[in-house]
């Protein structure tokens, strides 16, 4: 009776474990921007998170915003504009967002909600309380 306890437990914490690992992943995948003028693909390297512009609304458009000058001839397809996200349990975190519209870079929050159809990205400066949202939708 001990063992099949013990066994038990081992698969209740592995169940339960693997239930996390796969939670986090569920951002992985396409999302169309708020604007619907482009499509994010998010995929995972490591333990960390990214985003890169997989479809534009204007093709050929060029990142001339960028403030670095060697950047501004480079097409936005392509462009990793979602860095180092972890994830924290309920949303991913200490990441970054750059906006090609106007250049700037901004520390960022991701968040899943709509059973996994939308995409919450909270853009800052400091503090999150003061920034902005936009909402993502799955592609």
């Amino acid at each position: 009776m001990k063992h099949f306890l013990v066994l038990f437990i081992c698969g209740l914490f592995f169940s339960f474990n693997g239930h996390a690992n796969g939670s986090s992943d569920q951002i992985l995948g396409e999302w169309i921007s708020e604007q619907r003028d482009g499509k994010i693909t998010i995929f995972k390297q490591g333990d960390r998170y990214f985003g890169k512009i997989s479809w534009g609304k204007i093709p050929g458009k060029k990142d001339s915003n960028n403030p670095d000058p060697k950047l501004r001839n480079r097409d936005l397809v392509g462009a990793v504009i979602l860095q180092n996200f972890t994830f924290t349990g309920e949303s991913w975190e200490s990441g970054t967002i750059y906006d090609p519209n106007s250049g700037k870079t901004y520390d960022c929050i991701l968040k899943v909600k709509d059973k996994n159809q939308k995409l919450d990205i909270r853009g800052f400066v400091g503090s999150a309380m003061f920034g902005r949202t936009s909402t993502w939708s799955r592609s």
